[in-house]
């Protein structure tokens, strides 16, 4: 299973939700998605939008677990 730990991230750098978005230019309600992980399919331009703007590797958001 892929969990998704934005959430965990963005509290861990004191990072809100539309600070995120602001950053990234990508709307709230998406970045939203992303926190709560209810996403089904993952964008990677978005992913790679979120990681360039937070300055951090892919593996700092995105969790495998058997």
């Amino acid at each position: 299973m892929i969990k998704l730990t934005l959430a965990d991230y963005l509290n861990k750098h004191n990072i809100t939700r539309y600070e995120l978005a602001k950053r990234t230019g990508i709307k709230f309600q998406i970045i939203d998605n992303y926190y709560k992980n209810k996403v089904v399919r993952y964008d990677s331009f978005l992913l790679d939008k979120i990681c360039e703007a937070l300055d951090c590797d892919i593996s700092d958001l995105i969790q495998y677990k058997k």
